[in-house]
């Protein structure tokens, strides 16, 4: 059997948090958590390489959003996929998401969170395809 893939989970709130690690962890994907943004920006830069994917709020109660996250993450990893959980920032994700990612509006079912990370993970595109 293959190592599973690892996703980065970025959520304010514990509850939805714990929702997406055992979605994680049902969907067949390791996982490493955080509750706010400048604990993700620490954790992709000690940590970048180890995960494939970032799962982040869009509003995670501080100066910093995740937006930002995912720009970061992106400017680190440039092909990592992002999916976007938000209550209400859908309208928000033309201007602030980044290109070749999913938003899903709170409140959701768990698998909704697994089938975006396979779907990006599966039509990943390469550095050299130009966008």
């Amino acid at each position: 059997m293959s190592e599973s893939v690892c996703v980065f989970v970025v959520d304010d709130e514990a509850l939805v948090l714990l929702t997406i690690e055992h979605a994680m962890e049902d969907g067949g994907f390791d996982h490493k958590t955080v509750l706010s943004a400048e604990d993700a920006l620490t954790l992709l830069e000690k940590e970048g390489e180890t995960c494939r994917a970032l799962v982040t709020d869009v509003n995670l109660g501080g100066k910093l959003t995740g937006w930002d996250v995912a720009r970061s993450a992106r400017e680190q990893l440039p092909t990592l996929p992002v999916v976007y959980v938000t209550g209400d920032s859908a309208h928000e994700w033309a201007a602030h998401g980044v290109p070749n990612s999913v938003l899903i509006s709170k409140p959701f079912v768990a698998a909704q969170i697994v089938n975006a990370v396979a779907g990006l993970l599966n039509t990943e595109p390469s550095l050299s395809a130009a966008s």
